[in-house]
């Protein structure tokens, strides 16, 4: 039975918010069943697994984060709406790094197919599109900026920039300079 007061998504809000204080990878079953003084197995009640849970917040952090790329990039184009993008992504990773973390756990097809990852593809694709990029090459320009999103945020959020000269203020900035100019001269396909 489940417990009065706790939701499926009351446990998805807690468990992202714990993912931030704690680390993603480090969440358990067990820290989420003290944050609500219940037994672990009281939040069985409410979700299948605890993998279940984790696509669930993971779910949750796409939400979050689309919804933020959708109003940064209202009315922008090329390499503004290029740098609304980048920035959402780079602000999330910084005030909710467990969730930023849990954006990257698998989920089944079904969920991934229906989640909002499909609308923040359609709004790189978007922002693509000012650049003039044919349909065919949309993918491998989508991949890139995600890598380079997910790359740089998750080298920087993990130290690896701040042990040397420029900051990496300087470089998320001359990085996008250096996308921008690669998406105006993207090359034919061979």
């Amino acid at each position: 039975m489940a417990r009065v007061g706790i939701t499926v998504d009351k446990l998805v809000e807690a468990g992202a918010q714990l993912a931030d204080e704690t680390g993603f990878e480090q969440l358990t079953g067990a820290a989420l069943a003290r944050h609500f003084d219940v037994k672990l197995a009281s939040l069985y009640s409410h979700v299948a697994s605890f993998d279940d849970l984790k696509s669930r917040i993971a779910l949750f952090a796409l939400q979050e984060l689309a919804e933020r790329a959708a109003d940064a990039l209202a009315g922008r184009t090329g390499k503004d709406a290029l740098a609304a993008l980048a920035n959402v992504y780079r602000d999330y990773a910084r005030a909710h790094p467990g969730r930023f973390a849990a954006a990257r756990h698998p989920v089944s097809g079904g969920r991934a197919t229906a989640s909002a990852g499909g609308q923040l593809v359609r709004m790189t694709a978007a922002v693509l599109r000012s650049y003039g990029l044919p349909d065919s090459e949309q993918a491998h320009a989508i991949r890139l900026l995600g890598g380079f999103f997910m790359g740089y945020v998750t080298l920087e959020s993990a130290g690896g920039f701040s042990h040397s000269a420029p900051d990496s203020d300087v470089s998320w900035a001359r990085s996008l300079d250096a996308l921008d100019v690669m998406l105006r001269h993207w090359p034919s396909a061979a």
